[in-house]
């Protein structure tokens, strides 16, 4: 069992993260991510945070003024990251229906691999968003996502493809809807009905069946 780092060790530590402020801040928030999806804002400690990144509870204060502003960086960097992936999608270089579909497995493989954004969002639900109110940055960043679809949206309309009583907001949620669904229940689900949501085929199935069924709804009849 490893022991704890001697005195001068934890200073040695302590000063070579003061000259390199971006990575401590960094370390920090992808523990504090894992601590937060865990236990939430009221179980997550942060001198489990600060004894994980071999920093001091004093320098995550320091960086993010408390616990809950380290949440709420955690929360921000959580969305940015998703909507990063997002924005780097070529989606001008293809026709709106294939643009549509792309930013749809898109999202189903992000709810899929970042299984602690899910945990957070479901937490912020639980407490009715209180905190996630309170960063306006957080509500610009997801801005992304809602340009993104209005500009596909817009396409096909041009194009004589999609019905036009639909907004991006409308599409964005059901989308979101079909995908958070099977990350979030999966527990739940698969005791219930006995069945396995991350088995490759059964997974490759919904991520078709979601596609299909977000087209389907928006096609011209």
């Amino acid at each position: 069992m490893s022991s704890s780092p001697s005195p001068r060790k934890a200073a040695a530590n302590e000063r070579r993260r003061t000259n390199d402020p971006e990575r401590t801040k960094a370390d920090i928030l992808l523990v504090a991510t894992e601590e937060f999806a865990a236990h939430g804002l009221s179980g997550a400690r942060v001198d489990a945070i600060a004894e994980r990144t071999r920093t001091s509870k004093r320098m995550i204060y320091y960086y993010f003024g408390g616990k809950d502003g380290l949440y709420l960086a955690v929360l921000e960097k959580a969305y940015a990251d998703i909507r990063a992936i997002e924005a780097a999608l070529d989606l001008d270089l293809l026709d709106p229906i294939e643009a549509l579909r792309r930013v749809i497995d898109q999202t189903f493989e992000n709810d899929d691999s970042h299984r602690d954004f899910v945990r957070l969002v479901s937490i912020e639900n639980i407490n009715q968003a209180k905190h996630l109110a309170e960063a306006p940055s957080i509500r610009k960043i997801n801005l992304r996502i809602i340009e993104i679809l209005g500009a596909i949206l817009e396409r096909g309309r041009a194009a004589g493809l999609f019905r036009s009583d639909l907004e991006p907001i409308d599409v964005h949620m059901m989308i979101s809807a079909f995908c958070f669904f099977r990350v979030a229940n999966r527990h739940t689900f698969g005791a219930i009905h006995r069945v396995d949501l991350s088995e490759p085929g059964r997974r490759q199935k919904h991520k078709q069946m979601i596609a299909d069924a977000v087209v389907g709804l928006l096609m011209k009849k």
